[in-house]
């Protein structure tokens, strides 16, 4: 027998050779289909092109001039993060526990599901919009903006993991007849908390990012400076905030990577 026949080839994902490239095909009419329906003006990307020039011209070199704006910026952006992440993680541990379906009845569990998913369904600045409009221009927006968006990913990635946790731990409590509280805190907790820890520095070093992303419609941080910026055609003291947010979103994901290794 060949050393070909020997050999394991991972079968395709549509074992029907025809359908299989009706469906190949079908993907490649459909891509080609829109990019030719889209409504392109090719004489304004031109315009475009040459406004990016004057922008890029006009940016460089970097103004660092205003620093102390710049600090400000920033120091507000590392509040609106730190506050956000300390109330969407209180308040993503109890949905948590209502969308784990191990632990909560149906009808809590539905409610949490329900919970998670609505704060999931929309981008951070579509909810920064919202609240810039209810409460106001300002850091208390961005706050519960990136509060909503830190109950989206901690409160779903924590019920999974609760979800996945050791059930006999649970139930010897409860053949011992425990109460529900310490069940939680000495059968579920301990199992959890690392993934827990994770998660929290993840969504700081997350909303860290994305303070600067909401700031730019009126959130509060260095979004808002840089938004400024933009709008006074300071293009050089917006590069110098540009490059003030590249860096300190490498420092703080290289130190959360390193925290995070260390759990």
């Amino acid at each position: 027998m060949s050393a070909a026949r020997d050999s394991w080839r991972k079968p395709p994902m549509i074992a029907n050779p025809v359908l299989r490239w009706i469906t190949i095909l079908g993907i490649f009419a459909y891509i080609v289909w829109s990019v030719a329906t889209l409504p392109i003006d090719w004489q304004r990307v031109a315009e475009g092109l040459v406004r990016a020039q004057r922008i890029f011209s006009g940016a460089i070199p970097p103004s660092f001039e205003r620093s102390g704006l710049l600090i400000d910026g920033f120091l507000e952006s590392l509040k609106i993060a730190i506050l956000a992440t300390f109330g969407g993680v209180l308040l993503s541990i109890p949905i948590a526990f209502m969308a784990a379906g191990n632990i909560a009845p149906r009808p809590i569990f539905y409610l949490g599901r329900a919970i998670i998913i609505l704060a999931r369904s929309f981008h951070p600045v579509i909810v920064a919009i919202i609240f810039v409009k209810a409460v106001g221009f300002g850091p208390l927006a961005g706050v519960l903006t990136l509060i909503i968006y830190s109950i989206g990913f901690v409160a779903k990635m924590l019920a999974e993991r609760i979800e996945e946790i050791d059930f006999g731990q649970v139930e010897a409590m409860r053949a011992a007849g425990a109460s529900f509280l310490p069940t939680l805190f000495y059968a579920i907790f301990p199992q959890i908390l690392p993934r827990q820890i994770g998660l929290t520095i993840y969504q700081l070093d997350s909303n860290l990012r994305a303070s600067a992303v909401v700031g730019i419609v009126g959130a509060g941080g260095i979004g808002a400076t840089l938004a400024n910026a933009f709008g006074r055609y300071d293009y050089d003291f917006a590069l110098a905030i540009t490059m003030v947010i590249i860096g300190v979103i490498l420092i703080s994901e290289a130190v959360s990577g390193q925290i995070r290794k260390r759990i």
